[in-house]
């Protein structure tokens, strides 16, 4: 990492220096995101920057760039990695003012971005599966804004750690939501199925691109509540994110799921998944 960007410049990682004054550090104040570069192309930009303007919205903060700017600031950050698989990480807090909860006027946005080479799961992880525990999902109502106040997140994936596993499937009211990092699918039959979104999911750019192919590709896939029994009797649970993409859970609180194998419609789903990514690199879809 040679360079990155905080507040419109672009310098060593060694002298980037924010504020202890700032409202991310102080109140955890800000919104981030996570945009996957192939090929030294912006991977579904258009929806990256759509849910950072939603999340932007959501905590009355004013978007400092333009679509094309970010375009701008991520492309010449990535251009320093080469054409490797890397991501660009995004963050924007409130800025700097003295401590207080109310929001302070006329205060500029701390903006910081940086881009560095994906790290993909092992081979053995994509063909064995992952473990994951099941707990309750004990954070706030508005899961659905990408906020870097990550506390409870971080919490409930150390204990999936501590437990040996590599992510904690969440749990509320009975109906699972989604992981402490990730979004979360199942295969019941011949039918896919991930919660629908709403404030306690945040609605994954991955998680979309899924349930895209899946309707594309004539796979029955259906967003609407998932019980915990359902999830228990699953033949398939599958994990999403930007950086793990479809990664197979074969192990829940230590009970197999299916067979315990990586299942036929992940096989599948994923090598779609995977042709996709090819044609963006190609330039054949956007």
């Amino acid at each position: 990492m040679s360079l990155v960007y905080l507040n419109g410049e672009f310098i060593p990682p060694d002298q980037a220096k924010v504020s202890v004054f700032d409202r991310g550090f102080i109140f955890g104040d800000g919104v981030y995101e996570v945009i996957p570069v192939f090929g030294g192309r912006m991977f579904r930009l258009p929806h990256h920057l759509a849910r950072l303007e939603a999340s932007l919205t959501a905590i009355q903060l004013r978007n400092p760039h333009t679509a094309r700017q970010w375009n701008d600031i991520f492309t010449r950050l990535s251009a320093n990695n080469g054409t490797v698989d890397q991501s660009v990480y995004l963050q924007i807090t409130r800025g700097v003012a003295a401590r207080d909860h109310a929001f302070p006027p006329n205060i500029s946005p701390t903006v910081f971005a940086y881009a560095s080479p994906l790290n993909y799961p092992p081979a053995e992880q994509l063909a064995k599966g992952v473990a994951a525990i099941t707990t309750a999902d004990n954070r706030w109502q508005r899961c659905d804004i990408k906020s870097i106040a990550l506390l409870a997140n971080a919490l409930l994936r150390q204990q999936a750690i501590e437990q040996g596993a590599v992510e904690a499937i969440l749990v509320r009211d009975g109906l699972m939501t989604e992981g402490a990092a990730s979004n979360i699918f199942i295969v019941s039959g011949d039918r896919v199925i991930t919660p629908p979104k709403g404030p306690y999911i945040l609605p994954g750019i991955t998680r979309d691109l899924v349930v895209e192919i899946a309707h594309s590709h004539d796979i029955d896939c259906v967003e609407q509540p998932v019980p915990i029994g359902s999830l228990r009797s699953a033949n398939e649970v599958w994990m999403t994110s930007s950086t793990k993409e479809i990664l197979p859970i074969t192990r829940i609180d230590s009970r197999p799921v299916g067979d315990g194998k990586q299942g036929p419609m992940h096989v599948r789903v994923f090598a779609l998944y995977q042709q996709y990514k090819q044609a963006f690199i190609r330039g054949e879809v956007g």
